[in-house]
């Protein structure tokens, strides 16, 4: 190290000793306006109104990885590939990172700031202006630190930090409650293209025993034993249900590009997977439901709520700071000669060193409607928190009640599914024997696909009530995720020629 290098280090270091002073002795006697954060009671009821009651809380584990309860491998895959894909995800990620770094904006400004300058001028004055009548050329050197440090005395950047704080809170909370959602719609989407996949299914095997019944009813009038008008009407129906096919195929297109998109790939890149097809899943059992009181904790949303409100309420400090008098203190240390070999000379150093004091008197109300702004601002994220509260609660009694009595519906169009099966099977049986009319034939047939397909829709709702359940309950994905990494790798950041445009 150069003896300029060490004179002038040894100086910003006396510098940083009486910032570090000031800091210390702020830390230990500071003060801060504006409220302080609390969070606000509600007023929950003590349990579910559709739900057994119980005083038990829920263990948030018990929710966690909650679709694989449906036992179906390939959800389970399309799952993996949406968190690690997802569009959504990747900007909930971008968005801890901005908070984050936000935040380490915000402790920045408790520390000083110190800059180095330095400068090299060679200069020539001319004879007619020099007392010796000739040209002289001489070199004048520069060098020294600048530093700054604000006291912060009514605590508005320690407000700061502590708003941004509650911002990379917020931010984790809100990749969790995206998550959350995420999964929700990769398994809602995924029943709802296995169902659609079912009821497609259903309907090719339905018309393919209507043009059965088509055959042997052309047969019958052949024989003269059936009219042309039945034949028409068993044509007829056997077309009605293949109209149905088209319309089932195209919604489950709709979902597999649905799934496509939500995993962050092309709308059709699931088709090898979904297009072998599969069964509906099915949900056999109910996920605890806990208390009201645990959507507080478990449900993502809602914590990002209270941590936005808890960032309004710090920033109400904050603004509140600004209306106080600023006490800074500043530094200067420089050396010049004319030699850069003088610059380490205790001669060729000065320095300065004092605090500054700044003091708002007149700003047209300014800072004080800034601190209105805040408060204002505090009291929607309030409300925010209370109607984020107030869906949750909604959401899950919702989801018990559907859940509940679509599984009773399920129950019931089962039972009417088996007898209406035995009907057509009776009536079919009867008219090749002439004992019943083919209307007959054709209200059993067209009776038993519709309760078929009635079920099918239920079993789809039933299980989509499930996704629904744990969703609101605050079930999803517990394992850890990567959010350092950027999703967009910058290269070539450094000084370097800009390419021409």
């Amino acid at each position: 190290m150069t003896k300029t290098a060490f004179a002038m280090n040894c100086a910003a270091a006396r510098l940083s000793r009486l910032a570090g002073l000031s800091l210390v002795a702020l830390a230990l006697a500071g003060c801060a306006v504006g409220p302080d954060y609390a969070a606000s009671g509600q007023l929950l009821p003590a349990s579910w109104g559709n739900a057994p009651k119980t005083a038990k809380p829920l263990d948030a584990r018990r929710l966690s990885q909650w679709w694989k309860t449906l036992g179906d491998a390939r959800l389970n895959q399309i799952v993996d590939r949406a968190v690690a894909g997802n569009l959504d995800v990747a900007s909930a990620k971008a968005r801890i990172r901005e908070a984050r770094a936000t935040r380490r904006q915000a402790i920045g400004a408790l520390f000083p700031t110190v800059d180095g300058q330095g400068s090299a001028t060679r200069s020539r004055s001319s004879a007619a202006t020099s007392a010796s009548g000739s040209n002289i050329t001489s070199n004048l050197f520069q060098a020294g630190f600048d530093s700054s440090f604000e006291l912060d005395l009514f605590g508005g950047n320690a407000r700061g930090v502590e708003a941004a704080t509650y911002g990379a809170d917020a931010a984790d909370e809100d990749l969790r409650a995206t998550l959350l959602t995420l999964i929700g719609d990769v398994a809602t989407n995924y029943i709802e293209a296995r169902g659609a996949q079912a009821r497609a299914s259903l309907a090719r095997r339905t018309a393919a025993s209507q043009r059965e019944t088509e055959k042997l009813t052309r047969n019958k009038f052949t024989a003269g034993s059936a009219s042309a008008l039945d034949v028409e009407r068993a044509a007829a129906q056997a077309a009605t249900t293949e109209a149905a096919i088209p319309t089932l195929e195209a919604a489950y297109a709709q979902s597999l590009h649905q799934l496509g998109i939500l995993t962050g790939e092309a709308p059709t890149a699931l088709a090898g997977i979904l297009g072998r097809g599969g069964p509906i899943p099915s949900a056999r059992s109910t996920p605890p439901a806990g208390i009201p009181a645990d959507v507080l904790v478990n449900r993502p949303d809602v914590r990002r709520a209270e941590r936005q409100l808890a960032q309004a309420t710090a920033k109400i400090g904050q603004a509140e700071a600004a209306l106080y008098p600023r006490v800074s203190l500043t530094g200067n240390i420089s050396a010049t000669a004319l030699k850069t070999g003088d610059l380490a000379k205790n001669s060729a150093i000065g320095w300065s060193f004092g605090p500054s004091l700044s003091v708002p008197i007149f700003n047209g109300g300014e800072l004080r409607a800034a601190v209105e702004v805040a408060e204002a601002q505090r009291d929607q994220s309030d409300a925010a928190l209370r109607l984020a509260v107030l869906t949750a609660l909604q959401d899950v009694e919702n989801s018990l009640v559907n859940l509940a009595k679509e599984r009773q519906r399920a129950g019931k169009l089962s039972a009417a599914a088996n007898s209406f099966r035995e009907a057509a099977r009776l009536s079919r049986s009867l008219y090749q024997s002439g004992a019943a009319s083919f209307l007959d034939v054709l209200d059993a047939e067209r009776s038993l696909y519709s309760a078929e397909d009635t079920l099918l829709q239920s079993r789809v709702a039933t299980t989509s009530n499930f996704v629904a359940l744990n969703k609101a309950l605050g079930g999803g994905w517990d394992k850890p995720v990567e959010v350092e990494l950027p999703r967009v790798i910058d290269v070539n950041t450094g000084p370097h020629l800009r390419a021409a445009y």
